[in-house]
């Protein structure tokens, strides 16, 4: 059986979806967290698919976030290289019209532009990050504005999300969102009411051959 969804424009993740940085993700917030004796593991619970700025806040409410997560920042900058690309990433990324998809990261610009050269992937010039936005994910703003800046209506666009936070700030911008299970179970995305959910990007094919040029995902 065949499964297809139609779109004007793709809204991808980046950490979970087009690369893999869960080994340097966890050592730097590890690093981070031992000064203040805080579980990295309790960090881990909260911080997947938002800023780090939102993160700090909830975990250790006392510190002064803004700060701390620049210094967090800092610290990723060290080794955005300790990255790999998603299986199947390079080949979608490569069939797609350059106005037709984008990124929206809870990362720093800086960093995701750092971790996207270290794998090869290309940097779309409409890229949404923490930088950009004042409420990230689960806030719709982020997918939002991603779609603002292709020009394109949300409810023609297609988000594709391996975390619960992201599956809930593109189902609240109105956005149609595929969900990739890399870091979470079927289960927990299922419960965020994913409209499709696949195992790995490498399952998606695109054509963009059609007289409409719109983006046919299937799997």
């Amino acid at each position: 059986m065949v499964n297809e969804l139609v779109c004007d424009a793709l809204l991808f993740d980046l950490d979970g979806v087009l690369i893999d940085s869960s080994a340097c993700i966890v050592r730097n917030w590890r690093v981070w967290a031992e000064p203040y004796g805080i579980d990295v593991a309790e960090i881990m619970k909260v911080a997947h698919g938002v800023r780090s700025v939102e993160t700090i806040r909830q975990v250790a409410p006392h510190l002064d976030a803004e700060a701390e997560a620049a210094r967090l920042a800092a610290l990723e900058m060290t080794n955005a290289d300790s990255v790999v690309a998603m299986p199947g990433a390079h080949a979608l990324l490569a069939v797609l019209p350059a106005d037709a998809w984008t990124i929206v990261t809870s990362g720093g610009a800086d960093l995701a532009k750092a971790r996207l050269r270290a794998v090869g992937l290309p940097i779309p010039t409409t890229m949404v990050t923490a930088d950009d936005v004042t409420r990230g994910k689960p806030a719709p703003e982020p997918y939002l504005l991603a779609a603002t800046r292709l020009g394109v209506s949300p409810d023609r666009c297609l988000v594709v999300e391996d975390a619960p936070a992201g599956i809930q700030a593109g189902r609240t911008a109105g956005i149609r969102v595929l969900g990739i299970s890399s870091t979470h179970t079927r289960a927990a995305l299922l419960e965020q009411s994913v409209t499709a959910l696949v195992d790995r990007l490498a399952e998606l094919a695109v054509d963009n051959s059609g007289a409409d040029s719109r983006l046919r995902l299937w799997w």
